[in-house]
């Protein structure tokens, strides 16, 4: 059985996807955004994303088993590593940090990941 979720993001119909994917005992989390002005507020913005699509499909930050990020400028990084330990506390997933160009230049990161379901 396959579940998607939408979140109703503006990428998502003009791109063709959804949020998030559940199949196989697993959760597929889209990469995601977040809004704001600074590299931290867009992190925590694409957390508060991730974790609605984690709620809709029965998951949570303790289920995720790897992670994505993406961002323009690598620098930017270090800033987000208070929040995203928040965000994952006790069960930190495997993860890779890559840097890249994103969607629109207004986005300093954008976040992937995967989760148990």
């Amino acid at each position: 059985m396959i579940k998607r979720i939408h979140s109703g993001g503006e990428f998502e119909a003009k791109i063709g996807y959804c949020r998030a994917v559940v199949a196989g005992g697993f959760v597929h989390v889209a990469g995601t955004v977040g809004q704001g002005d600074t590299v931290e507020e867009q992190c925590r913005s694409a957390l508060e994303t991730i974790r609605g699509a984690l709620e809709q499909a029965g998951s949570s930050f303790e289920k995720v088993v790897r992670v994505n990020y993406y961002l323009p400028d690598g620098a930017e990084f270090e800033p987000c590593w208070p929040i995203l330990a928040e965000a994952f506390g006790a069960n930190p997933p495997a993860a890779t940090m890559v840097e890249c160009n994103l969607i629109d230049p207004k986005y300093r990161i954008e976040i992937e990941l995967t989760a148990l379901a």
